[in-house]
């Protein structure tokens, strides 16, 4: 068995289904198992899936155990000599899967991914670079974060991501809606961290990887990724996108992340982001109200997303004991 693609569903037997359609429709030449990891979606999943796909091998939890887990449990029961980590929301155009494992197979790379893009054609940010600390976390604030964008173009520092490529390039972190490893390499960097539900779990495993070897993302083939649909479903939400601050989905993006800032670079550094993260409270504040005085508008306006920011602040803050002493602990918020 070459590949042995594992795929996780929560209420998303339609986005699971036309995945798998894609995957058997354009996917010869190499062979492949496909595991379904169902996090107790208690719906219908399991009949509609099965009922298209008998050969699909299906692995049930008995609650939603979130990305690095039900993965996890997909590798431990996984035959091929590679495993491919796929999104749900996700969508083969091409021979793409195939034509990667081909070329994997024959270069030094431990984990690789290839060009996600929108249904439009569009590309999405598929392969990462670690910056110093992560300090890249902070671009995510509206404010503090565009002056720390705004001095990183004028100096030309070099962006932490690929924004896009057609050809191989060396990166430090694949997106895990597409990410390819090697099963030999997972027995030496170990499996995804269960501390994480969801988001930075796969910057933190490849983090683990990069120690043992190179990670690549082929440009010169394509997937579709239907951005954020999963998560749509996970968090009951339409927000979508990767900076959200507010709510219960920007929660988890904010906690998965600063845990894999403390178990990456140390408290340190996490400390210090969590600081900056504090100060933007007042800054966010005063920037919005004066924003919005000279654009006319009611002072107050988007006023809800600054208090949703500020809560999920003082609740990233009840964590950091947790997040310092650096105990197994499952970093769930729903």
């Amino acid at each position: 068995m070459q590949l042995s693609i594992i795929i996780v569903n929560y209420r998303t037997p339609g986005l699971v289904i036309d995945c798998l359609h894609s995957v058997y429709s354009n996917t010869h030449s190499i062979s492949f198992e496909v595991i379904v990891v169902d996090n107790d979606s208690q719906d219908n999943s399991r009949q509609l899936i099965l009922a298209q796909f008998s050969e699909v091998i299906w692995i049930q939890f008995d609650y939603n155990s979130g990305f690095a887990r039900a993965n996890n449990e997909g590798i431990r029961q996984a035959k091929g000599e590679m495993i491919l980590l796929l999104n749900s929301d996700t969508v083969c155009v091409s021979a793409a899967i195939a034509e990667c494992v081909l070329q994997f197979s024959k270069d030094p790379y431990l984990a690789c991914g290839i060009q996600l893009i929108n249904p439009d054609g569009t590309p999405q940010i598929s392969g990462n670079y670690f910056v110093t600390g992560g300090l890249n976390n902070l671009l995510s604030l509206p404010y503090t974060g565009a002056i720390i964008k705004a001095t990183g173009e004028a100096f030309r520092i070099k962006k932490p991501h690929v924004p896009e490529t057609q050809t191989t390039v060396e990166v430090d972190w694949i997106n895990g809606a597409f990410l390819m490893v090697r099963k030999e390499v997972i027995a030496k960097a170990g499996l995804l961290d269960e501390d994480f539900f969801l988001y930075a779990e796969e910057a933190e495993w490849c983090a683990r990887i990069r120690k043992h070897g190179k990670c690549c993302i082929y440009g010169q083939w394509q997937i579709i990724h239907l951005q954020g649909e999963t998560a749509t479903e996970t968090f009951d939400t339409k927000q979508k996108g990767y900076k959200l601050l507010h709510g219960k989905k920007g929660l988890q993006m904010m906690l998965s992340n600063f845990v894999r800032i403390r178990k990456q670079f140390g408290s340190g550094w996490y400390l210090l982001q969590m600081l900056v993260y504090t100060v933007e409270v007042p800054v966010y504040l005063i920037a919005r109200l004066i924003a919005n005085i000279f654009s006319l508008r009611n002072p107050f306006n988007g006023f809800s997303i600054w208090v949703g920011f500020t809560a999920n602040v003082g609740r990233l803050w009840t964590y950091s004991g947790k997040i310092i002493s650096g105990r197994p602990y499952f970093y769930k918020v729903i």
